[in-house]
């Protein structure tokens, strides 16, 4: 007797009409929230994009300064040998005749230390190449 309301012919109409009604608010309210939404998104891209143009502006700013700093700057000469190849094999054949390191670096105008260790590495080498002559020979 109350529940006859329910009953009546046009109900499935009303009922369809709120849902109707309810589907076209929901989706009015999701697009104004969407706009809201893309608005905050491009602020703050738009912010973003004026702090990243500053930072390129001053690294630009930058990079011309260390061009032009860099421009007036020379590069260092590299290292020049203590002895040139001529010298150094003129110490080592007059070592082969048994000249004393000082008399070397006298005759050649180089310092005795240079001679010293010029003679130092060929031992270093001749024993090294005797070593697998000597290891070859025994097996």
């Amino acid at each position: 007797m109350r529940l006859e309301w329910i009953l009546h012919p046009v109900m499935p109409y009303a009922e369809i009409a709120i849902g109707l009604a309810l589907c076209v608010y929901l989706f009015v309210s999701v697009k104004r929230d969407l706009r809201a939404g893309e608005a905050r998104v491009g602020k703050k891209l738009a912010a973003l994009e004026t702090d990243w143009q500053a930072k390129m502006e001053s690294l630009d700013e930058r990079w011309n300064e260390l061009s032009q700093i860099s421009s007036v700057l020379v590069p260092p000469q590299p290292p020049r040998s203590g002895l040139n190849l001529n010298k150094r094999s003129q110490a080592l054949e007059r070592h082969r005749r048994g000249e004393t390191p000082p008399e070397i670096a006298a005759a050649l105008a180089i310092p005795r230390n240079e001679v010293e260790l010029l003679v130092k590495v060929q031992r270093i080498v001749l024993s090294s190449m005797d070593k697998p002559a000597s290891r070859a020979a025994g097996l």
